[in-house]
């Protein structure tokens, strides 16, 4: 559409997914969440001491083929909750807890940084709620060990994103604290997160970025996910970092589409930038 100069610019698309409040297990927890009426259900779980605003510009995409839900964990982002006193079993089950009070069965869990421990960690104690598995940028393993090593590698990755992801997500870490950082990143690397990638038998999409100063280069990480006979599709974004789910949603909303219909996984040609998406590995029990 070619605008009149001078003429008010159209006001951006009003958002599909809608604020809302529930009380789990007498904690408050804030979500927001876009109903399809018949459609499976797809829920979007944060990174590490983020909410889940950040993930929106994902979740809007897929809202209109999935009954999507996007909740602030307990501790984290708007959600009442001690942060300090989680770890990832704990975030585990309080995801269990809110698929609960929502009447969720089972759901596809799409997770980012440490969200990906969160779903791999929920499939391990309650496989039957879990019907696939996407996993956009892991993190928490040794690659990101110790924790200056961590802060450097988030210092870098800062660089790497828009600008605008500042807005979103300096209130949230300001909000969630130094103390339930330290916390939170100490149960990270007690989490055995590679052996729990392995040991899940569903369907599980894992997206990294070729620019992600948090994971290791994509040929180490086709290296461990070809180790064994697995259910793993392994794709990269190349040119995204590591909040590909704010950076880059029309890829890899396009590749999360494709995964879950059992399709080949092709570059998107009408999304936007130079970004393209692309396979580096797919376990022998996928379609």
């Amino acid at each position: 559409m070619k605008l009149v100069p001078g003429a008010r610019r159209p006001p951006p698309p009003a958002s599909r997914l809608v604020d809302r409040w529930t009380s789990v297990a007498g904690v408050d927890v804030f979500y927001r969440e876009a109903r399809v009426a018949g459609a499976p259900v797809m829920v979007h779980l944060h990174g590490f001491g983020l909410s889940g605003h950040y993930l929106v510009p994902t979740a809007e995409l897929l809202s209109e083929r999935f009954h999507t839900l996007v909740p602030d964990l307990p501790g984290f982002g708007r959600s009442a909750g001690d942060a300090d006193a989680l770890d990832v079993t704990a975030l585990a089950e309080a995801a269990a807890a809110f698929l609960d009070d929502r009447g969720v069965e089972s759901a596809t869990l799409v997770g980012n940084s440490m969200g990906c421990a969160v779903v791999c960690e929920l499939a391990h104690r309650h496989p039957d709620r879990v019907d696939r598995a996407v996993l956009v940028s892991p993190a928490g393993g040794v690659h990101n060990q110790p924790l200056h090593r961590a802060v450097r590698q988030l210092a870098r990755d800062g660089a790497l994103e828009p600008a605008r992801l500042l807005s979103v997500a300096v209130p949230d870490y300001l909000r969630f604290g130094i103390s339930s950082t330290r916390r939170m990143f100490r149960a990270l690397t007690e989490y055995p997160a590679l052996e729990r990638l392995i040991e899940l038998q569903i369907p599980t999409l894992a997206v990294v970025g070729s620019r992600d100063p948090m994971m290791p280069g994509p040929a180490r990480v086709r290296e461990v996910a070809g180790r064994n006979d697995n259910h793993v599709l392994l794709v990269v974004i190349h040119g995204a970092a590591h909040a590909i789910n704010f950076s880059h949603p029309a890829e890899l909303a396009n590749v999360i589409r494709q995964f879950t219909a059992d399709e080949p996984i092709v570059d998107d040609p009408d999304a936007p930038g130079l970004a393209r998406a692309y396979e580096l590995h797919r376990g022998i029990h996928l379609p």
